[in-house]
């Protein structure tokens, strides 16, 4: 591999994977964009505005073409999902080489069998493991670390509130995951919801009650189950009252009776049988439109706030995120290494800075 393109991104010519060339190219960062078919990455990052130092890499999904795809270089950017699914050839690629890797999931029990079976080797080769490196489930972690800044916190309660369509891969990962296990952090110890959760919300700023659904449970509680200052921990993403909630709740207790007589594998091809009867691509978010809240009350013994943290557009802030951590990475700023979160790995101020050189806004206000 030409050492002048020290990051792969596998994946390229997803939604999200061209918003990560899009802003590696604005940072000045050279990439390998790979992915099984060359005319296909010809053809889409022909689409992606700037001038890309690129190479292109057609490549089969096996563990030996990946290893040989990641030959030189330094950084691994995962964007082909479900994960649970088709991420595991890609780890064992970049712990092989030496990599350090990245990905952009929403999936718990992803996160979960990449801190159990592998973060050990990569802490033990100083590389950074870091699944969920996007929107969901970063941006909860910046808003929870702003709470935690003060000392006397200990418990954090966090509310998504999206305004953004799925991408195709969004919505396969996010079917499965709704139907495994949620988890959350109570009274210092790691639990799950209760199956078919559904609980009324109320989003700052609105005054339309919401339904707000675990959603997979979040990285926030995983990151925090080892983390002392932090005895609580949840979860919940809120979404107007409607078909795509009815959808869901529908397709939880649908699974939850499959679940009684079909294997894991079987099950596994249902969800994604449902994610593609309701997938679609979305158009490109518009800053003006597409922007977001993340709401965390934050306990203590004496002390209550609540931090609101306002992102511009979930997808266009992932592709940010990669390329804020990817640049600091190869100028060697990485603070943590093995399974960390990217706000642990880089700082949580450090990203919201970098949002803001990308032109995402990203601030916080404290409500008392």
């Amino acid at each position: 591999m030409n050492a002048k393109q020290p990051i792969v991104v596998y994946g390229i010519t997803g939604y999200t994977g061209k918003l990560i060339a899009e802003y590696l190219t604005r940072r000045g960062l050279p990439f390998v964009a790979a992915g099984r078919d060359r005319a296909k990455i010809e053809a889409q990052l022909a689409t992606v505005p700037g001038r890309h130092q690129v190479r292109i890499e057609a490549v089969s999904h096996d563990e030996a073409s990946l290893t040989r795809l990641c030959e030189g270089a330094k950084l691994v950017i995962n964007v082909v999902g479900p994960f649970g699914q088709l991420g595991e050839p890609v780890v064992k690629a970049a712990l092989a080489n030496g990599c350090h890797y990245i990905d952009t999931t929403g999936e718990q029990d992803w996160a979960i069998k990449l801190r159990d079976e592998y973060g050990q080797a990569f802490a033990d080769k100083g590389l950074l493991l870091s699944p969920g490196c996007a929107f969901m489930w970063t941006a909860g972690m910046i808003a929870a670390e702003i709470a935690l800044e003060d000392p006397a916190i200990d418990s954090v309660d966090i509310l998504y509130a999206p305004r953004s369509a799925p991408t195709v891969a969004s919505t396969l990962s996010f079917l499965r995951m709704l139907c495994l296990p949620n988890p959350l952090k109570q009274s210092g110890a790691m639990t799950v919801w209760p199956p078919m959760t559904q609980v009324d919300v109320a989003v700052p700023g609105s005054h339309a009650i919401h339904a707000g659904l675990p959603w997979g449970g979040g990285f926030e509680p995983i990151w925090f189950e080892h983390d002392t200052r932090v005895l609580n921990c949840s979860v919940l993403v809120a979404f107007p009252k409607g078909p795509l909630v009815d959808f869901v709740m529908e397709r939880m207790k649908e699974y939850a009776d499959l679940a009684k007589t079909h294997t894991l594998k079987e099950l596994e091809a249902v969800t994604n049988a449902w994610g593609m009867s309701i997938a679609s691509t979305p158009e490109r978010e518009v800053p003006r439109i597409n922007q977001t809240m993340i709401s965390v009350w934050a306990r203590g013994t004496h002390v209550g706030k609540q931090i609101l943290l306002h992102v511009t557009s979930p997808y266009l802030s992932t592709g940010a995120l990669c390329g804020i951590v990817a640049q600091r990475l190869l100028n060697g700023g990485l603070l943590a290494k093995g399974f960390q979160p990217a706000t642990r790995a880089f700082g949580h101020r450090q990203l919201m800075a970098g949002l803001a050189e990308d032109g995402l806004h990203c601030w916080s206000e404290q409500i008392r």
